[in-house]
């Protein structure tokens, strides 16, 4: 009898102890790969080469209380694409919803977000009121990052100027902003902030931030941003840990108050919404 007790107390013993085990090693169960591309203030490199940012800013602390780590690496946006697409990214943050995306990832809004098109204010050009007017309007010169994607409607609408012959795709903002102000292109399309955001970082073009000419259109409407937690890289049981301490960010008030920390209130009004 007496061997039975104590052998039910070490099972106890040890079972408690794979448990506490098991909580120290956190929710996650390795390190959750988050390569990410530079977006304006939304996700920096710093001069020491780790990445920064709105979002891993706010994200730091929640991943931290969950036991989890994420591993951040800087890649160009359309790689970025491609290695969520082959399930070696297991974090795509920030991200417009699209449906693509939403094939192959579990999608957790942050904010409301869009797109516009941006040029240089101080010209005599008439306004432009919709994708027809900008398609309409030949002589204009437009760029794009490649790999983003604000939706089916950019999507047509960058297929159609590619059609035409007057897309740039171009590697990041900075690139566009040097194209822009060379005078090489005449509009952009993407989110105030993130145009702003990069050329407020890089003194060759830190000039255009405050010339922006923002004007919305309604094939760019307003959409949800946020993160996509990959179904392809992650367990079931990771793709819940990461998914729980993404939604917690969400419903708190970070994000948002990290772009009014940021960016004027006249920028934030054309592309940022809270969720």
């Amino acid at each position: 009898m007496m061997r039975r007790v104590v052998s039910a107390a070490m099972l106890a013993a040890l079972l408690s102890g794979h448990a506490a085990a098991q909580q120290a090693q956190g929710s996650c169960s390795r390190d959750i790969q988050v390569p990410v591309a530079l977006i304006g203030m939304s996700t920096t490199q710093l001069e020491n080469g780790s990445v920064g940012g709105i979002y891993p800013e706010a994200l730091q602390h929640a991943v931290q209380k969950a036991g989890c780590k994420f591993v951040y690496s800087v890649v160009p946006r359309a790689r970025l694409e491609v290695l969520f697409e082959m399930g070696k990214a297991d974090v795509l943050i920030p991200a417009s919803r699209t449906p693509a995306r939403d094939k192959i990832g579990i999608f957790v809004p942050m904010i409301s977000h869009r797109a516009t098109l941006l040029s240089l204010a101080g010209g005599t050009r008439a306004p432009l009121t919709s994708a027809q007017d900008l398609l309409d309007r030949k002589e204009l010169r437009v760029a794009v990052v490649r790999g983003y994607d604000f939706g089916e409607q950019y999507q047509w609408l960058v297929r159609e100027l590619a059609r035409q012959g007057r897309l740039y795709q171009e590697v990041d903002t900075v690139a566009i902003a040097r194209l822009m102000q060379a005078g090489a292109i005449d509009v952009t399309i993407m989110g105030p902030t993130t145009f702003h955001g990069a050329v407020q970082r890089d003194p060759r073009v830190a000039g255009l931030a405050d010339r922006l000419r923002v004007e919305a259109i309604p094939e760019l409407p307003w959409n949800w941003s946020g993160a996509y937690v990959s179904r392809q890289s992650l367990s079931q049981e990771d793709q819940a840990a990461v998914r729980d301490l993404i939604e917690r960010v969400a419903k708190s008030p970070a994000i948002l108050e990290g772009f009014q920390r940021t960016y004027r209130a006249d920028l934030l009004a054309e592309s940022v919404r809270p969720r």
